[in-house]
């Protein structure tokens, strides 16, 4: 709310719309990983941290991931690469300091992926991206088109996202339309009973601030009970997927760029 939009902090009402996460929404869903044994991943952009920092090392004292998203929640395509550095490079620090955490995992803010960002992630030791929709299955991704170096990619999707289904803030997102938890949890058992059929992997991402809620956390945790009841399901933190993956040998590959020609035809 406040990357690009720093006049968003004079607005109390939007910061504590986004407080609920690290003050009501984090200790809620903890309890409810614990309670059905789920070790998950938490995006953390460096700025979280630094705001809140006893609700990181609450996490990781849980046994979670802390994986990185940015500092400010900046969007790496919207930025040179310069600044691109500067906004992996301080999220580190953050994480660093506040938790002890050099995580291996990152996504990018807003899922908007520049073509840079890989060899970035390769360059400081990072295991695995998550932000591209390419595939059913993670892959190694070449950090640049054509080259054997790679990092391991974990595919998602905007059908996986709680924030088209629950966010609205006036002048700032959404349409207004805000669906029920039962509703946001249909259309994220189907795509986990499609991926199952499939042999997917079904990336679910729940921000605290949204999710957290009780009736949405409720239906969570509902969720929860029905993936770890699947039979032949294995549920995993991200970093131990892309362990995993990194094991199978594929050959890295990666999106082509486009090749567009401007002029009229």
């Amino acid at each position: 709310m406040l990357w690009n939009a720093p006049e968003n902090a004079a607005r109390m009402s939007v910061m504590s719309h986004q407080a609920y996460g690290p003050l009501v929404g984090v200790p809620r869903l903890l309890d409810l990983l614990n309670h059905h044994q789920i070790r998950s991943t938490f995006f953390v952009p460096g700025y979280t941290a630094h705001r809140y920092p006893q609700t990181v090392r609450d996490i990781v004292a849980a046994g979670h991931e802390v994986a990185h998203h940015g500092y400010l929640h900046e969007q790496p395509t919207a930025l040179s690469i310069d600044r691109q550095v500067a906004a992996l490079d301080h999220g580190l620090e953050a994480l660093q300091e506040v938790a002890g955490v050099r995580p291996q995992g990152y996504r990018a803010p807003m899922w908007d992926l520049s073509w840079q960002t890989p060899a970035l992630l390769a360059q400081r030791g990072f295991l695995y991206d998550s932000s591209l929709m390419d595939a059913d299955v993670p892959y190694e991704l070449s950090v640049t088109p054509g080259s054997a170096e790679s990092i391991v990619e974990i595919p998602i999707q905007w059908a996986l996202d709680d924030w088209e289904q629950y966010c609205y803030l006036p002048d700032i997102t959404g349409t207004g339309l805000i669906e029920t938890p039962a509703k946001a949890r249909e259309l994220w058992t189907a795509e986990f009973e499609g991926l199952v059929a499939v042999g997917g992997c079904w990336v679910l991402t729940n921000h605290p601030f949204l999710s957290g809620r009780p009736g949405r956390a409720r239906q969570l945790g509902e969720l929860m009970a029905e993936v770890v009841g699947t039979s032949g399901v294995w549920v995993a933190s991200l970093s131990e997927i892309a362990e995993h993956t990194r094991t199978l040998g594929l050959e890295p590959r990666s999106i082509q760029y486009p090749d567009v020609d401007p002029r009229p035809k």
